[in-house]
């Protein structure tokens, strides 16, 4: 990536798949009922449930355009998914507690990994060294707190079980504030 000069505009910058209205709700109701009351646990915000494909970290906003042609141009598909389990992460000393997703046939992890391959290929991302795991992150331990020991984890309820499909993959700006980060959708593909 070229050098930028000082002072140049720059925005933080990720890829996810939006999940369809009742996935969003089913999980911020399990959210909330299960993490609201806890100290030291701050729930994630309904509209920022998604799953992260690729987070790209800070780049010049001049580069936005270039990011979701790149991002996009392999077009998205209908990705099969299904609700698997609450799961902490890590599971020894959890920062979080997620939802994860039962990728059915693989294709949202086909499509991840072309997507990685692009923006490597186009100097826009260096991929993580960890495997993709298909999940939606649903609260997060407080900075300075510590997650509580002996945490029941949630069972899923019947609506959340059902096996969906998603479509729409958007490139977000992601804003840093004290109440927990802001998402802005710049550009989409898929339907919505």
């Amino acid at each position: 990536m070229a050098k930028e000069r000082l002072g140049s505009p720059r925005a933080r910058l990720f890829v996810a798949l939006e999940l369809p209205e009742e996935v969003v709700g089913g999980a911020a109701a399990l959210a909330r009922d299960a993490f609201g009351p806890v100290d030291g646990l701050r729930v994630v915000r309904r509209e920022s449930l998604h799953v992260t494909l690729v987070f790209l970290g800070y780049h010049p906003e001049r580069e936005i355009e270039r990011i979701a042609a790149t991002a996009f141009s392999g077009g998205a598909a209908a990705f099969g998914l299904v609700a698997d389990a609450v799961v902490p992460v890590p599971r020894s000393r959890p920062r979080l507690y997620a939802l994860g997703l039962e990728d059915a046939g693989g294709a949202l992890h086909g499509w991840q990994d072309a997507l990685s391959r692009r923006l490597e290929e186009a100097r826009l991302y260096e991929p993580e060294k960890r495997p993709f795991w298909s999940h939606v992150t649903l609260a997060r331990v407080k900075r300075g707190a510590r997650a509580p020991s002996g945490l029941a984890l949630p069972e899923l309820p019947a609506e959340l079980r059902q096996p969906f499909r998603a479509s729409r993959v958007t490139l977000f700006r992601s804003t840093l504030k004290a109440s927990g980060a802001v998402y802005e959708p710049l550009a989409s593909s898929g339907a919505g």
